[in-house]
Protein backbone atom coordinates (compact mmCIF):
# COMPACT_ATOMS: atom_id res chain seq x y z
CA UNK A 1 0.00 0.00 0.00
CA UNK A 2 1.04 3.58 -0.85
CA UNK A 3 1.27 6.58 1.58
CA UNK A 4 0.56 9.86 0.47
CA UNK A 5 2.24 13.13 2.03
CA UNK A 6 0.84 16.76 1.02
CA UNK A 7 3.43 18.72 1.61
CA UNK A 8 3.38 20.97 -1.68
CA UNK A 9 1.49 23.82 -0.06
CA UNK A 10 3.59 27.34 0.27
CA UNK A 11 2.53 27.32 4.61
CA UNK A 12 1.53 31.37 4.08
CA UNK A 13 0.09 30.94 7.68
CA UNK A 14 3.26 29.45 8.97
CA UNK A 15 5.24 32.87 7.69
CA UNK A 16 7.47 34.26 8.49
CA UNK A 17 9.01 30.78 9.53
CA UNK A 18 7.68 29.27 6.22
CA UNK A 19 9.70 32.34 4.09
CA UNK A 20 12.96 30.07 2.93
CA UNK A 21 11.94 26.54 4.23
CA UNK A 22 8.85 24.42 3.62
CA UNK A 23 6.40 24.14 6.58
CA UNK A 24 7.21 20.09 6.63
CA UNK A 25 10.42 20.80 7.51
CA UNK A 26 9.71 23.06 10.49
CA UNK A 27 11.98 21.62 13.33
CA UNK A 28 9.83 19.91 15.91
CA UNK A 29 11.15 18.45 19.36
CA UNK A 30 14.26 18.19 16.92
CA UNK A 31 12.98 16.54 13.96
CA UNK A 32 11.57 18.24 10.74
CA UNK A 33 7.84 17.57 10.93
CA UNK A 34 8.14 15.42 7.92
CA UNK A 35 10.17 12.81 9.70
CA UNK A 36 7.20 12.63 12.31
CA UNK A 37 4.84 12.17 9.51
CA UNK A 38 7.18 9.68 7.69
CA UNK A 39 7.20 7.37 10.71
CA UNK A 40 3.32 7.79 11.57
CA UNK A 41 3.27 5.52 8.64
CA UNK A 42 6.21 3.31 8.55
CA UNK A 43 5.23 -0.19 9.38
CA UNK A 44 1.72 0.40 7.64
CA UNK A 45 2.54 1.56 3.67
CA UNK A 46 5.69 0.45 1.54
CA UNK A 47 6.52 3.09 0.31
CA UNK A 48 5.31 7.09 0.21
CA UNK A 49 4.54 9.41 -2.64
CA UNK A 50 5.18 12.97 -1.64
CA UNK A 51 3.41 15.57 -3.00
CA UNK A 52 5.72 19.12 -3.51
CA UNK A 53 6.05 22.36 -5.02
CA UNK A 54 7.05 25.32 -2.83
CA UNK A 55 10.95 25.06 -2.06
CA UNK A 56 10.89 21.48 -3.70
CA UNK A 57 14.13 21.26 -3.65
CA UNK A 58 14.74 21.30 0.13
CA UNK A 59 12.16 18.67 0.68
CA UNK A 60 13.66 16.36 -2.18
CA UNK A 61 17.10 16.44 0.14
CA UNK A 62 15.60 15.97 2.78
CA UNK A 63 14.20 12.87 1.34
CA UNK A 64 16.90 11.96 -0.15
CA UNK A 65 18.90 11.66 3.60
CA UNK A 66 16.59 10.35 5.37
CA UNK A 67 16.54 6.83 6.03
CA UNK A 68 12.86 6.01 7.51
CA UNK A 69 11.52 5.44 3.58
CA UNK A 70 13.81 3.51 1.41
CA UNK A 71 10.96 3.54 -1.41
CA UNK A 72 9.58 6.90 -2.32
CA UNK A 73 8.31 9.36 -4.49
CA UNK A 74 8.20 12.91 -5.34
CA UNK A 75 5.16 14.21 -7.11
CA UNK A 76 5.03 18.03 -7.68
CA UNK A 77 2.09 20.01 -8.33
CA UNK A 78 1.82 21.47 -11.55
CA UNK A 79 1.72 23.94 -12.84
CA UNK A 80 1.29 25.01 -9.12
CA UNK A 81 -0.85 23.76 -6.03
CA UNK A 82 -4.27 23.94 -7.02
CA UNK A 83 -5.95 22.67 -3.75
CA UNK A 84 -5.91 19.30 -1.93
CA UNK A 85 -7.62 17.35 -4.28
CA UNK A 86 -5.32 18.58 -7.02
CA UNK A 87 -2.33 16.73 -4.94
CA UNK A 88 -4.57 13.94 -4.97
CA UNK A 89 -5.14 13.50 -8.67
CA UNK A 90 -1.37 14.12 -9.64
CA UNK A 91 -0.76 10.95 -7.73
CA UNK A 92 -3.42 8.92 -9.82
CA UNK A 93 -0.68 7.69 -12.50
CA UNK A 94 2.09 6.96 -9.89
CA UNK A 95 0.00 4.67 -7.50
CA UNK A 96 1.37 0.95 -7.23
CA UNK A 97 -2.02 -0.95 -6.34
CA UNK A 98 -5.60 0.31 -5.50
CA UNK A 99 -5.58 1.29 -1.86
CA UNK A 100 -3.61 4.58 -0.28
CA UNK A 101 -3.45 6.44 2.72
CA UNK A 102 -3.48 10.62 1.98
CA UNK A 103 -2.40 12.38 5.05
CA UNK A 104 -1.58 16.13 5.42
CA UNK A 105 2.03 17.06 5.60
CA UNK A 106 1.74 19.67 8.27
CA UNK A 107 -0.59 17.55 10.53
CA UNK A 108 0.26 14.96 12.97
CA UNK A 109 -1.51 11.29 13.89
CA UNK A 110 -1.17 8.08 15.85
CA UNK A 111 0.58 5.59 14.18
CA UNK A 112 -2.00 3.37 15.76
CA UNK A 113 -5.11 4.90 14.19
CA UNK A 114 -3.81 5.25 10.30
CA UNK A 115 -2.81 1.49 10.83
CA UNK A 116 -6.74 0.83 11.68
CA UNK A 117 -7.78 3.66 9.23
CA UNK A 118 -5.75 1.26 6.29
CA UNK A 119 -8.03 -1.49 6.93
CA UNK A 120 -11.07 0.26 5.44
CA UNK A 121 -11.65 0.97 2.17
CA UNK A 122 -12.87 4.63 2.56
CA UNK A 123 -12.26 6.55 5.53
CA UNK A 124 -11.28 9.47 7.27
CA UNK A 125 -9.65 9.97 10.86
CA UNK A 126 -11.91 11.96 13.27
CA UNK A 127 -10.77 13.76 16.11
CA UNK A 128 -12.62 15.44 19.06
CA UNK A 129 -11.81 19.15 19.06
CA UNK A 130 -13.21 22.18 21.18
CA UNK A 131 -12.53 24.69 19.01
CA UNK A 132 -14.56 22.80 16.47
CA UNK A 133 -15.41 26.28 14.52
CA UNK A 134 -12.25 25.93 12.81
CA UNK A 135 -12.55 22.70 11.63
CA UNK A 136 -15.03 20.75 9.60
CA UNK A 137 -17.30 18.50 11.81
CA UNK A 138 -18.12 15.08 10.98
CA UNK A 139 -21.41 14.41 10.47
CA UNK A 140 -22.21 10.34 10.40
CA UNK A 141 -25.41 8.48 9.56
CA UNK A 142 -27.49 6.74 12.08
CA UNK A 143 -25.35 3.21 11.20
CA UNK A 144 -21.88 5.71 12.50
CA UNK A 145 -20.54 6.21 8.88
CA UNK A 146 -19.44 9.32 7.04
CA UNK A 147 -22.38 11.54 5.95
CA UNK A 148 -21.05 15.21 5.34
CA UNK A 149 -18.70 17.10 6.78
CA UNK A 150 -20.26 20.73 7.95
CA UNK A 151 -16.97 23.25 7.24
CA UNK A 152 -16.26 25.70 10.08
CA UNK A 153 -19.69 26.05 11.32
CA UNK A 154 -20.70 29.29 13.75
CA UNK A 155 -19.91 28.67 17.20
CA UNK A 156 -22.67 26.98 19.17
CA UNK A 157 -23.56 24.77 16.62
CA UNK A 158 -22.01 21.53 18.36
CA UNK A 159 -21.37 20.14 21.92
CA UNK A 160 -17.76 20.71 22.54
CA UNK A 161 -15.68 18.57 22.02
CA UNK A 162 -17.02 17.66 18.50
CA UNK A 163 -15.34 14.83 15.52
CA UNK A 164 -13.65 17.33 13.12
CA UNK A 165 -12.05 16.35 9.85
CA UNK A 166 -8.69 15.91 10.73
CA UNK A 167 -7.11 15.68 6.80
CA UNK A 168 -6.42 11.78 6.95
CA UNK A 169 -8.06 9.36 4.71
CA UNK A 170 -8.08 6.09 3.00
CA UNK A 171 -9.18 5.37 -0.53
CA UNK A 172 -9.41 2.77 -3.30
CA UNK A 173 -8.81 3.78 -7.02
CA UNK A 174 -12.39 4.17 -7.46
CA UNK A 175 -11.92 7.89 -6.02
CA UNK A 176 -10.96 8.98 -9.28
CA UNK A 177 -14.08 8.12 -10.87
CA UNK A 178 -15.62 11.24 -9.22
CA UNK A 179 -14.76 14.59 -10.73
CA UNK A 180 -16.11 17.52 -8.59
CA UNK A 181 -16.37 20.77 -9.28
CA UNK A 182 -13.73 23.42 -8.29
CA UNK A 183 -14.49 25.24 -4.88
CA UNK A 184 -15.55 28.53 -4.50
CA UNK A 185 -12.30 29.26 -3.69
CA UNK A 186 -11.02 27.87 -7.43
CA UNK A 187 -9.34 24.96 -6.13
CA UNK A 188 -10.30 21.30 -5.65
CA UNK A 189 -11.07 20.02 -2.03
CA UNK A 190 -10.09 16.39 -1.22
CA UNK A 191 -13.22 16.32 1.12
CA UNK A 192 -15.48 17.12 -2.15
CA UNK A 193 -13.74 13.48 -3.53
CA UNK A 194 -15.01 12.05 -0.06
CA UNK A 195 -18.40 13.66 -0.25
CA UNK A 196 -18.78 12.35 -3.83
CA UNK A 197 -17.63 8.47 -3.12
CA UNK A 198 -20.35 8.75 0.24
CA UNK A 199 -23.06 8.32 -2.76
CA UNK A 200 -21.70 4.85 -3.97
CA UNK A 201 -19.89 3.30 -1.25
CA UNK A 202 -19.46 3.65 2.75
CA UNK A 203 -17.06 5.80 4.11
CA UNK A 204 -16.05 5.09 7.54
CA UNK A 205 -15.20 7.26 10.04
CA UNK A 206 -12.36 6.17 12.45
CA UNK A 207 -12.06 8.20 15.79
CA UNK A 208 -8.33 8.64 16.41
CA UNK A 209 -7.37 10.01 20.49
CA UNK A 210 -4.94 12.21 18.58
CA UNK A 211 -4.80 15.05 16.35
CA UNK A 212 -1.55 17.54 16.25
CA UNK A 213 -2.32 20.32 13.26
CA UNK A 214 0.38 22.59 13.07
CA UNK A 215 -0.76 25.51 10.58
CA UNK A 216 1.02 28.60 12.87
CA UNK A 217 3.68 30.09 14.30
CA UNK A 218 2.05 29.46 17.80
CA UNK A 219 0.64 25.79 17.03
CA UNK A 220 3.97 25.31 16.25
CA UNK A 221 5.23 26.63 19.05
CA UNK A 222 2.85 24.96 21.53
CA UNK A 223 3.55 21.64 19.66
CA UNK A 224 6.91 21.56 21.10
CA UNK A 225 5.74 20.38 24.49
CA UNK A 226 3.18 17.65 23.46
CA UNK A 227 4.17 14.25 23.80
CA UNK A 228 4.23 13.59 20.44
CA UNK A 229 6.54 9.75 21.11
CA UNK A 230 3.35 8.52 22.77
CA UNK A 231 1.70 8.78 19.63
CA UNK A 232 4.01 8.27 16.69
CA UNK A 233 7.42 6.32 17.25
CA UNK A 234 10.48 8.80 17.25
CA UNK A 235 12.26 9.38 14.49
CA UNK A 236 16.17 7.97 13.99
CA UNK A 237 18.96 10.65 15.11
CA UNK A 238 17.99 13.98 13.89
CA UNK A 239 19.55 15.04 10.63
CA UNK A 240 19.38 19.00 9.92
CA UNK A 241 16.78 20.12 6.91
CA UNK A 242 18.91 21.74 4.18
CA UNK A 243 18.76 25.16 4.51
Amino acid sequence: MDGIILAGGAGTRMRPLTLDRPKPLLELQDHPILAWSLMSLRGIVDRVLVVIHYLKEQIAATMAAQEIFADYLLIEQMPRPLGTGHALLCCRDHLAGDDFLVINGDDLYPAAALRKLSRRDFGLLSAARNDYENYGVVLRNEAGAFLRIHEKPPPGSYTAPAPCNSGAYKFTAAVFDYAPARSARGELEITDFVSAAARDHVVAVVDSPFWLPIGEPAALAAAQSVDVARWIPAPPPPFIPPS
